[in-house]
């Protein structure tokens, strides 16, 4: 691990792969393409930095070819409803937008002019209306996934033949099929590589040279390996730090539509609410893999809910601000973005923050809501903010009445927890008994009460 110094004195520069629009989003393109992503530029945007964020769109592959003519349907069209879908997914889950989404079939010009440079260095080669990397040019291929040229499986898609020299050498342009998409170029008509968008688009928004590149785990060889490639075959320093996302898992095995494992966004948000999906897909570092189930779905729901609820608890003595996060959140995020740390520091905020509710201190209560305000806030969170409490939407209308609703509750919750801390349990139940009638549940936890509505969905606040 090594201390993070930005290029630019106050800015940092991010480039990370977006989705392939071959199909519906599920939580694993979420997490590895959105949420961490998101949450390092908020974390930054916090300490200060002006951020820039790029997230690519390829929008031309041979998947996504396969599986809109499977789908009897324009390739173009095809990639744009998955587009769409992703972009939508992405709200759903209040991640902020990009500076720029950039797609490989918008820069063309950019790509090709790359390749001119890869093969005018002699880093490339023309072939039979292909264009192929040669690998064995490049003295420090490997050095990112540590693979050895003679020892890695070949990979990168194209057997030997037809024009390509070495099975580890790879395609930056593909010569046209009969009946693909194409566009012109100096070796005839074709497409882009997979590899050779992203790095002609990093150079185009972010320059020769930028902070961080991100992506998924499964990225580091082929592609980030061979971004790198064409960026140091054209002499671009290209990424100055490298971070990858690890999986969403289902019985130990990757997310994947191969896998028929997936499970989309929405479909998930028809039983749990969309600021507790994130919740769940932000608790576990992004260095370790999230071993998907609906039971460990449902605790991080309540887990939520209970943070959730003394928020609203709050909010019914007095406005909830937002205050600085505290030093042991701070350290948590400035260690290679340590979120499960930095959600203990808001799980013992709230504690003390109940504590102090309990004893009727509410001015001691209200300023740990505030700090849980502001850490929240860090990790897209706070359901007092946007996306969560959008003014003037169906959303909102929703949130205005779980606001007021737990506001009125409060009262309630207050006066049972002073009737139990005087064991004065008669009046306690009575109090219990009074909500459930009204349609009101009362869970007590070591977090506080939490309350929900029976039959409906997860618990809300208290």
């Amino acid at each position: 691990m090594r201390p993070f110094v930005p290029l630019r004195p106050g800015k940092v520069s991010i480039y990370h792969c977006g989705a392939t629009v071959q199909y519906l989003p599920h939580i694993g393109h979420l997490r590895g393409a959105g949420i961490v992503y998101d949450v390092l530029r908020r974390w930054l945007e916090y300490r200060g930095f002006e951020v820039t964020q790029v997230r690519n769109v390829t929008d031309i592959d041979d998947k996504i070819l396969t599986k809109a003519a499977a789908a009897g349907r324009p390739w173009w069209e095809w990639a744009a409803a998955n587009e769409h879908a992703f972009a939508d997914a992405y709200d759903l889950l209040g991640c902020l937008r990009p500076s720029i989404e950039p797609r490989a079939t918008g820069h063309i010009p950019q790509i090709q002019a790359l390749i001119a440079e890869l093969i005018a260095a002699g880093k490339a080669y023309a072939a039979e209306g292909d264009v192929y990397f040669a690998v064995r040019t490049l003295p420090d291929y490997g050095f990112l996934s540590g693979q050895r040229i003679d020892e890695m499986k070949v990979e990168q898609g194209e057997p030997v033949g037809a024009g390509k020299r070495d099975p580890a050498d790879f395609t930056l342009w593909k010569g046209a099929k009969p009946g693909e998409p194409s566009w012109d170029s100096p070796w005839g008509p074709g497409r882009p590589g997979w590899h050779i968008e992203c790095t002609a688009m990093a150079r185009a928004y972010l320059g020769d040279e930028f902070d961080i590149h991100g992506g998924g785990l499964d990225l580091i060889f082929p592609h980030h390996e061979n971004e790198a490639a064409q960026a140091h075959g054209a002499s671009l320093k290209f990424a100055r730090c490298w971070m990858h996302s690890y999986w969403v898992t289902m019985s130990g095995e990757k997310m994947s539509k191969s896998l028929g494992n997936t499970l989309g966004v929405e479909v998930l948000t028809k039983t749990v609410r969309p600021i507790a999906l994130r919740y769940y897909l932000v608790s576990v570092h992004y260095r370790s893999s999230i071993e998907y189930s609906p039971e460990a779905l449902d605790d991080a729901a309540r887990a939520f809910d209970r943070v959730e609820a003394f928020l609203h608890r709050a909010a019914g003595h007095g406005a909830v601000e937002i205050s600085p996060v505290p030093d042991g959140f701070a350290d948590a995020m400035d260690d290679d973005l340590a979120v499960p740390r930095a959600l203990a520091v808001v799980h013992d905020a709230v504690r003390r923050g109940n504590s102090a509710a309990a004893s009727g201190d509410w001015e001691r209560a209200l300023g740990f809501a505030a700090s849980v305000r502001g850490m929240l806030a860090v990790l897209g969170l706070d359901p007092f903010a946007a996306p969560w409490a959008r003014d003037g939407s169906a959303s909102a209308s929703g949130q205005t009445l779980v606001d007021a609703t737990g506001a009125l509750l409060a009262g309630f919750l207050d006066e049972r927890s002073q009737a139990r801390a005087a064991k004065d349990f008669a009046r306690a139940d009575a109090i219990r008994d009074r909500l459930a009638q009204a349609g009101f549940s009362i869970e007590d936890t070591p977090d506080g009460p939490v309350w929900s509505v029976v039959g409906g969905p997860a618990a809300h606040d208290g």
